[in-house]
């Protein structure tokens, strides 16, 4: 096994990981504005849900195109996860 096959495997795992913790995070924040009513959490939420969305339409779109293209997909993921943090700084800034 070469080591390129390992890394994307490593790659996949780490990720799906990622994923996995993400929603988890989503899920504990749209449960906390459930129970609160408060938009900060609701801000939250999609902050989680986009760092997710990215780091998971990276992962489909690298394995789709055979890992070409990396620049492309290194914007559309930092891009995914700015936006992301910035709903969730913004959450911290409003939070009550």
């Amino acid at each position: 096994m070469t080591a390129t096959p390992v890394i994307e495997l490593l790659y996949a795992v780490v990720t799906i990981v990622f994923i996995v913790a993400g929603l988890t995070m989503v899920g504990m924040a749209v449960r906390a504005y459930v129970q609160t009513a408060r938009t900060a959490m609701l801000h939250l939420s999609i902050g989680f849900s986009l760092a997710v969305a990215g780091a998971a339409a990276t992962l489909i779109s690298a394995f789709y195109n055979d890992f070409e293209g990396a620049r492309l997909l290194l914007l559309v993921k930092s891009g995914f996860f700015t936006v992301g943090f910035l709903f969730i700084i913004y959450s911290l800034v409003v939070y009550e």
